[in-house]
Parts: structure tokens; sequence; C-alpha cells
């Protein structure tokens, strides 16, 4: 049995206007009285206009926007080499710059939508891309190499560093010419920035040598400044300081040096809310065919629970929709809880994690507590529901009384983020 909880002043201003179950400004439906089980998640790729089924409400899966691959040099150092000390050396080399494979907010790759993004990534340019979170070195490292002739060389590691923009399919009921309605693959409100990286190479070049342009080979020797004096100089055997080199690393660190200022600055906190503009209507958020359905938690440290309504849920099975938005058929909202005055939201000390709980939070101005809701073809009240700041769709890891709701980068590709938003 759960306690009932007082509703907060907000509840209280809200609940006098809950007198409609409908929402026709949002053309949700109320759920039919025995509604049909999901059909499983399709199979097939997701591409821009494909069908989708029902089941697909809660999931996502990325296309790639833009890419772009850059030769980059991570490691390098400017080395003369004599008449007597030609042979096989082994060079420490200067870090120039360190790739780090992210994608999206989180910095990192956190997954398995990251981890689909990247694999796109590689397929649509045909190169072997990194697609879990890794780096190249931040350190010196060695290169080893056999000299046959004396002269000014680079030695080098490297990589093409792959870069770009990606965006998300969902699926989404879509009005047809001729006036009714399909589930398709659209275009999702959410998209990002990628990096990543192909295999490492490492070897040594000189001025005089003939190298592919756009190479990784071409950038190395780029970092001789072939043409300057240190580069035309006689000098002893061992390394030669270039300047080029260290104008390059120089900005390489001010560019990693601004872009950890901004993402230590982070989202400020959210601005609370007077007031709400909530649409009339409550609802459950009901598993499909079955009675369990999302549940607030009484307690500040617990999430967003299945459970089963009964007399003594006091409105915490209850939601309402507000702040609405739509475009482009897909509504944004607010989820208001009417037992405890709340907003739903993702923790924000655990918001690029994987499987993050759903909870409750003072209503404020923070795309934490934003979400996209998906819908069926009308006749249908199936939803998905998607958070806006980390992009991650809402769903359950088993069909179980208390199981927790999460974010799953994907969604739940076996159905079970699908929902129905049932009119109380």
């Amino acid at each position: 049995m759960r306690p009932t909880r007082p509703v907060s002043r907000i509840g209280r201003t809200l609940m006098a206007c809950a007198a409609s179950a409908a929402v026709a400004t949002v053309g949700l439906a109320v759920s039919p009285a025995a509604a049909a089980p999901a059909e499983p998640a399709t199979t097939t790729q997701a591409e821009p206009g494909g069908a989708c089924t029902a089941a697909d409400l809660g999931t996502r899966h990325p296309y790639i926007k833009t890419s772009e691959v850059t030769p980059t040099i991570t490691h390098f150092k400017g080395w003369y080499v004599t008449e007597g000390s030609t042979g096989t050396q082994s060079v420490n080399t200067s870090v120039q710059t360190t790739i780090s494979v992210s994608v999206g907010l989180t910095g990192n790759v956190e997954g398995s939508f990251a981890v689909e993004t990247l694999g796109k990534v590689g397929a649509s340019l045909g190169l072997n891309v990194q697609v879990n979170y890794t780096s190249t070195s931040s350190t010196s490292t060695s290169v080893t190499w056999n000299f046959r002739n004396p002269g000014y060389y680079g030695l080098y590691k490297g990589t093409k560093k792959v870069t770009g923009t990606y965006g998300s399919l969902n699926c989404n009921r879509v009005q047809q010419d001729d006036g009714s309605w399909a589930l398709k693959w659209i275009e999702g409100a959410d998209t990002g920035s990628y990096t990543t990286f192909t295999t490492l190479e490492e070897g040594a070049v000189r001025c005089e040598d003939k190298v592919p342009a756009n190479s990784i080979m071409r950038k190395a020797q780029d970092l001789l400044d072939c043409g300057s004096a240190t580069a035309t100089a006689k000098h002893p055997a061992g390394p030669v300081p270039s300047a080029k080199a260290a104008k390059a690393r120089h900005e390489a660190e001010k560019a990693a040096k601004a872009e950890k200022s901004v993402k230590a600055i982070g989202s400020p906190a959210p601005a609370t809310r007077a007031a709400l503009n909530c649409q009339p209507a409550a609802y459950k958020i009901d598993v499909p065919g079955k009675p369990l359905n999302w549940s607030a938690p009484l307690l500040a440290n617990d999430g967003i629970r299945l459970r089963e309504s009964t007399v003594f849920s006091a409105h915490l099975d209850n939601w309402r929709l507000c702040n609405v938005t739509e475009h482009n058929g897909v509504i944004e909202a607010s989820l208001w809880n009417w037992g405890n005055g709340g907003c739903a939201t993702i923790p924000a000390n655990i918001a690029n994690q994987e499987q993050a709980y759903l909870t409750t939070t003072t209503c404020g101005e923070d795309d934490l507590q934003r979400f996209y809701i998906y819908r069926d073809v009308p006749g249908s009240s199936r939803i998905g529901v998607q958070n806006k700041y980390t992009g991650s769709m809402m769903g359950h890891d088993r069909y179980a009384d208390g199981e927790l709701i999460r974010q799953y980068s994907s969604g739940r590709q076996d159905g079970t983020g699908t929902y129905t938003l049932t009119g109380v």
C-alpha cells in the first residue's frame, strides 16, 4: 500500500481544471477498451519515409547527415640523420594532438545508438573507424625506423580524423496525400555531432619525398616546414625543432582547452516555473494491454516505476501534458504528475548514462524535463517517449511490478518502449 501525499500548490491549481479527458489540440486519442498487443519491432533497416510499426514508436536509429575526413598527425618529431647515424633507430615523438571518440552530448560512446552511429559512418565512407570509446595517445611514443639515407626526416604517427553530424529516425504517424494515416520513419527532432578516427599509421618522411596529396604522410611532411632555414640547414644527428609543428601543437592544445572548458560549464541549474500551462486531460501511461503503468515516486531519491493502479495510488499514476508544442506532427511537452506535483526528468548527474532512470523533480525550464511524443495512427493511443536533452527513448528492462522506467539510447528494440496514453 502506498500512502497518499499532499498535492503541491501547483497541483491544487491544476486539479481544478481536470474536468475534461480529451486533448483535442494535440490530437491524442483515448485508449480503446481492449488494446491489441503491439507487433514485434521491425527487423528491416530504418530508412527515411520507410514503413514502421507501433512497436517502433519507442525506438530510434541514426542517419549520417555530414562527414568530413581529415588526415591528422597525432605525434611528430623532426630528426636529422647524418652519414654516421643511418640504420635502425627508435625516436621519441611528441604529442601534436589527441583525438577522442565521441557521439553527441555524452562526450564518449555510451549505448547502442552511438555504436550504430559510428558503424554507419564507417559504412558510408568505406573506412574502418573506431566504434567504441577510445582516444589516441596523449603521451610521447616512439617510432622505430630504418634510416637508409642521411637527411632531414619527420617521424610521425597519424590517422584520419572523421567528424560530422547525425540525425535520428523515429517512428511517427504521417498523413498521406489521400488523407489516410500511416506509420513511417521520420527525421526526429534531435541531432548531434560525432568524432572518430581510423587505424593509426606511423612512418618517416623527408622533404624531397613524393607523397600523395591529402594523405597522412603529406600532413607530416608539411610539419617539416620544407623550404625554411631549419629544413635546409645542416644539423648534428638527432632532433630538429620545427616551428611549424610547434605552432600546430599550440593551436591544437588551445582548441582542446576551449572544448574542455565548454563541457565543464555544463547546463545551468533549471529556473523554476511559477506555473505550468497544462492541458486539462489526465492520463495513465500504460503498458499496452496490461495493468501496469507509470507511477511517480513519493521519495525524492526514487524513480518512476511500473505499478498497478489501485484506490491507494493517490494520483501518482496520473499525468498531464504541459507547455505543449507540436512540430511536424511530433508533440513536445512536460509530463506533470498529479500526485506529487513534479515533472518527469532524467537526473542531471546521470543524464549521460545508458539506462539512467526517470524520476520527477520541481518543474523548471530544463530540456531534461521536456519530452517528444511519437504517436500511432488516429484511433490508437500508442506512443513512444523521447527525452529532448539526451535524445534517448523511454522504456523498461522487463515487465514487472516496481520496474524502473529508464532511458535507452536506441530505445527498446523488442517493443517494450511503446506505451499507451489512457484518458482518466
